[in-house]
């Protein structure tokens, strides 16, 4: 069984295509994280931005999770990939996250 998870951001008002570089440039340095594509609107609400990987297990995801939230240094990243990470919050307006589970 695989699942799809889901990072949907309403971004700032001209930052949308700043927040898709930077989740592209992201999924680049995890060559593991399978199916990983960043999505921007072309209908809906304006300014979305979606990150969305796939996973085999729910367990992967946490894993990965645990450790951007760790703090600790990410190998995977370079040194200007994670102090553009850094500020990425300031770039959006809400988010949401989906996970579906493949069938």
């Amino acid at each position: 069984m695989a699942y799809i998870i889901r990072e949907i951001f309403t971004a700032k008002p001209g930052q949308a295509g700043k927040m898709a570089r930077m989740f592209k440039k992201m999924a680049a340095a995890y060559p593991d994280m399978k199916g990983a594509r960043v999505m921007t609107d072309m209908v809906g609400p304006y300014n979305t931005v979606v990150m969305e990987m796939e996973v085999n297990k729910i367990a992967e995801w946490e894993k990965y999770m645990d450790e951007m939230r760790s703090g600790k240094p990410d190998p995977n990243m370079t040194p200007e990939l994670m102090k553009e990470m850094s500020n990425y919050h300031e770039m959006f307006l809400t988010g949401r996250r989906e996970i579906w589970r493949i069938e």
